[in-house]
């Protein structure tokens, strides 16, 4: 007994540190706190269809699948693990793309995408997810200046997907310059050799998010523009009429990019063209795009748009304003929902402003 009572002490003693050391283990350390932040258990998607919220909102289960693949400090590694056939198998299911056509109709409608990025993979991968659908096929122009890490992510999970590809060509984009335009061109190049059929083609940038389903975009296609493309814009404003009346240096707000003006700019359109002005933004038909990049306006008009400034707002509504071009609307103006725009010079009379943060100014 004497034993007994020498010895509990010693006991009492050792407990509290086996308890201490199992609590001390069960909390998490600062690093560990950063790398697995909590989400809200609902969170309210106002006007996003279902089938979209979850690609977007935090705390829904498989965007939190995407902090943690993307949001990571060492995101980027982890996905260039990922590319062995079971780890391709654990993007697509953990992330939840979808891995079939979700309805008929949409299995005979497919349409190409043209994404051009050059950062926020966590942001390009809410995206990827809310637009993919098998039957659909992606071209990925993944910037020249992008970092190397990056580029290496990028290219790990689009070889996941048989019908995602980055273009063959790529440029160090800059913004107004005509690289922007040339990055679409890369891709369309791509895109109508590819062995995947596709009936409309439609671009995006890394920082875009749908409001509609793949079936609500085809059948707002077949509503009112079936065969036809969607390229809003009006004839060229007197006040645009400057951007296009001189050349332009290219540049970046980095300041690393700069081309020289073309010494042989023309101030006169090719084939006396009438200039259109518009949205950079675009639906248009497969053999819009032949079109595109075979007739010889078209590529004139490539070349003469080398010399001015956004050449991507006059470029396609342009083209599509030829009454003999496949899928014209020479007579359309501002038509066609293809992007959600809140101009700033219309903020308190159209809308009530911006909630978040702009990228640019609008």
């Amino acid at each position: 007994m004497s034993q007994l009572r020498a010895t509990k002490p010693g006991l009492l003693l050792c407990a509290g540190i086996c308890i201490f050391v199992f609590l001390y283990l069960l909390t998490p350390t600062p690093e560990e706190a950063e790398e697995e932040p909590t989400y809200p258990a609902v969170v309210e998607c106002g006007f996003y269809p279902d089938e979209l919220c979850s690609a977007l909102f935090e705390g829904k289960g498989a965007a939190l699948q995407i902090a943690r693949f993307c949001k990571n400090p060492h995101g980027s590694q982890i996905l260039a693990h990922l590319h062995t056939p079971g780890n391709c198998s654990r993007i697509s299911q953990e992330l939840h793309f979808i891995t079939r056509p979700l309805s008929a109709e949409e299995s005979n409608f497919s349409l190409a995408y043209i994404i051009t990025i050059h950062k926020e993979l966590a942001m390009f991968v809410q995206l990827l997810r809310a637009i993919y659908v098998p039957q659909n096929v992606y071209c990925i122009h993944v910037d020249e200046k992008a970092p190397k890490k990056y580029k290496t992510a990028m290219q790990t999970l689009v070889n996941c997907f048989e019908n995602i590809f980055i273009s063959s060509k790529r440029a160090r984009v800059a913004y107004t310059g005509f690289t922007r335009l040339q990055a679409d061109i890369n891709c369309m190049k791509d895109l109508v050799h590819s062995k995947f059929q596709w009936n409309y083609v439609i671009n995006l940038c890394g920082q875009d998010f749908p409001i509609k389903t793949n079936k609500e975009i085809i059948r707002y296609i077949r509503s009112k523009w079936n065969d036809k493309n969607i390229t809003p814009g009006v004839v060229q404003p007197p006040n645009v009429n400057s951007k296009t009346s001189e050349s332009q240096p290219e540049s970046t707000p980095e300041g690393n990019i700069y081309v020289s003006p073309n010494k042989r700019f023309k101030d006169e359109p090719p084939h006396n063209l009438t200039i259109y002005f518009g949205s950079a933004y675009y639906v248009l038909t497969r053999k819009f795009v032949e079109f595109v990049l075979t007739d010889s306006r078209a590529k004139d008009m490539l070349r003469w748009s080398k010399d001015i400034q956004s050449p991507e707002r006059h470029y396609w509504v342009t083209l599509n304003r030829l009454r003999d071009a496949p899928g014209a609307t020479p007579e359309a103006g501002w038509e066609g929902n293809v992007r959600a725009v809140k101009w700033r010079h219309e903020e308190g009379s159209v809308h009530d402003g911006c909630k978040g943060d702009s990228p640019r100014e609008l």
